[in-house]
């Protein structure tokens, strides 16, 4: 999966709203990272799912088309 440049995502207007957060001497927060860490392995898992059947194990991350191909490869390599 390519990462979406430029022209395909649409304009966005940003505000930035500053809420210093009371739970802490210098008002600092987290701005939601936690939403992020589990989508790589959830789509790693998925496409792993999709290649059950070739034996494929995805063990790093990018899963570049090329790598796949190579991961893929390996694994009809490995089954014979």
């Amino acid at each position: 999966y390519l990462l979406p440049s430029a022209t395909e995502v649409p304009h966005l207007d940003l505000q930035l709203l500053e809420y210093p957060s009371p739970g802490n001497p210098l008002g600092v927060k987290g701005i939601g990272e936690a939403g992020t860490v589990p989508a790589a392995p959830a789509i790693i898992s998925a496409v792993e799912d999709a290649l059950r059947e070739s034996g494929v194990r995805i063990a790093e991350t990018p899963i570049t088309p090329s790598r796949l191909f190579d991961l893929i490869h390996q694994a009809k390599v490995a089954a014979q």
